[in-house]
Order: structure tokens, then C-alpha cells, then sequence
């Protein structure tokens, strides 16, 4: 189920990189100016969702932390976890693993130890 939900996010961000390839080739002859902007955007949207999609198949594929629900969020080069984990153990582990990841230059650890963890 999750190899099926990384393939699909996969391939939605490579649909919107080919739509933003198109875009910007079309914006080139236009005179408007304006799609460049919007263009740079998407593919900025695109890294960060692609980078995203990274970090959590490589928690999902940890087998200590496949289990925990960690929300992860891409700016950029940097990656913020949230979410609950049972111990500090696996609150380091989650960062280690995430840091470990192409791409990622920052991890911003939110995650918080579960009580009696």
C-alpha cells in the first residue's frame, strides 16, 4: 500500500514538472511576462513535494519507526517532523533517518516523546 502511495506521488510530481516544463516553453514566446513567476513556483512546489515524498518513504522503510505517524513538511531544502513518538530514541532516529535523505539540508525535529516515553 505505501509502495502504491509513493509510486502515485511520484507521479504526480512528475505530471506537474512536465506541465511546468510546458508552461515555461510557452511562456517564453508569450509577451505577458507573468508565467515565469508562476512557473518557478510549481517547480519549487514540485522539488518540495518530491523531497517530501522522499523523507517519508525512507521513515515508512525504517523498521522501527514504519509504525509512527510522522507528518513531514518540505521548505525548500529543509524538513520539519511532527508528530508523537514512544521514546527519545525514536524521536533521534526519525531525525537521523531524515537527514540521511538526498536532498535534505535541514531537519527541523518538532516531534514530541509520548508521555511514560
Amino acid at each position: 500500500m505505501k509502495a502504491l502511495a509513493f509510486t502515485l506521488s511520484v507521479a504526480a510530481a512528475l505530471a506537474l514538472t512536465a506541465c511546468s516544463s510546458n508552461q515555461s516553453s510557452k511562456g517564453s514566446s508569450s509577451s505577458g511576462g507573468t508565467s515565469g513567476g508562476a512557473t518557478s513556483e510549481i517547480s519549487q512546489y514540485t522539488k518540495e513535494s518530491v523531497l517530501t515524498t522522499k523523507v517519508k518513504t525512507a521513515l515508512a522503510a525504517d523498521v522501527s519507526l514504519k509504525t509512527l505517524i510522522i507528518n513531514v513538511d518540505s521548505n525548500g531544502s529543509v524538513v520539519t517532523l511532527k508528530g508523537a513518538v514512544d521514546n527519545a530514541d525514536m524521536k533521534k532516529k526519525a531525525e537521523a533517518v531524515a537527514r540521511g535523505v538526498e536532498g535534505v539540508t535541514s531537519v527541523r525535529n518538532e516531534l514530541t516523546v509520548k508521555s511514560g516515553g
